[in-house]
């Protein structure tokens, strides 16, 4: 995926640099050089050996106990999306999906069901968040909400994308984030897809490389949109029963707002 075929040490070694020693209660005799915890520092809180840590950091043992991913994620202070990330890169991995399997055919019932929301800007991704089918009022509030376009590819390769995010740099830090946890829990199916848009994107290559991991289920997002200036929405994600991956993401405004008004005269 990354050149790097050992995503549990480099995941640990990302989250290692982020702990801020003196508030996790190491005391330092030397002016530090590195950032966060030291492997040995880390190994000391978690309750392990130097020596394991550094064979489990090194890629030498790739099957931690539960407990040790516990102790872990515990000294590292992993919230609850780090910690199910942590579990998915330990577990063994299961068979990649077939060369060539795309499972970009969304339910007919879906699309029906999609339809009835006209009135609000709703579509459906894959795993590598490439659209699937959508309202023509999300592709009107945004060019990337519309069918056979791409929410990270637009974000990193498309320069409308700085244009109609006002807050780019937040939302792509977000859309590498969740990307990086779908690819660990779909292993090895998004791999052609991350190592081409390393190669493209010098931007997304650093964020992929710095290890965050984020499933945003909801949230809100302001967004440039031509003729009505700049709207404030809500979203809402739903994921779709089936081995598809598939999501549905649902934005709306808050009732009574400037917002509201503006998604009706797109309407």
């Amino acid at each position: 995926m990354t050149g790097d075929d050992n995503q549990l040490g480099s995941f640990l070694r990302s989250r290692r640099e982020k702990v801020d020693a003196a508030a996790a209660g190491v005391v330092a005799n030397t002016r530090r050089r590195v950032k966060g915890l030291r492997r040995e520092e880390l190994a000391l809180l978690a309750g392990l050996s130097p020596s394991y840590y550094t064979r489990l950091g090194q890629g030498r043992d790739r099957r931690p106990s539960r407990e040790i991913l516990a102790a872990l994620a515990g000294a590292l202070h992993l919230d609850d999306t780090e910690r199910a990330h942590l579990w998915s890169l330990a577990v063994p991995a299961p068979a990649p999906a077939e060369p060539g399997r795309s499972p970009a055919r969304v339910r007919p019932g879906v699309l029906v069901l999609l339809q009835r929301w006209a009135d609000l800007p709703a579509f459906i991704v894959g795993p590598n968040r490439g659209v699937l089918a959508g309202t023509a009022l999300a592709a009107r509030v945004n060019p990337a909400w519309s069918p056979g376009h791409n929410l990270v590819e637009f974000t990193f390769l498309d320069p409308r994308a700085r244009t109609v995010y006002p807050e780019w740099e937040e939302i792509a830090r977000q859309a590498v984030a969740g990307l990086r946890a779908t690819a660990a829990a779909r292993r090895g199916e998004l791999d052609g897809f991350v190592t081409g848009l390393r190669e493209r994107s010098r931007t997304f290559r650093d964020l992929w490389d710095a290890h965050e991991v984020d499933e945003r289920t909801t949230g809100a997002k302001r967004l440039l949109v031509d003729g009505a200036g700049v709207l404030s929405l809500e979203f809402e994600t739903f994921a779709l029963a089936g081995p598809e991956g598939h999501v549905l993401y649902v934005y709306f405004p808050q009732p009574g707002g400037a917002a509201e008004e503006a998604l009706r005269e797109l309407a």
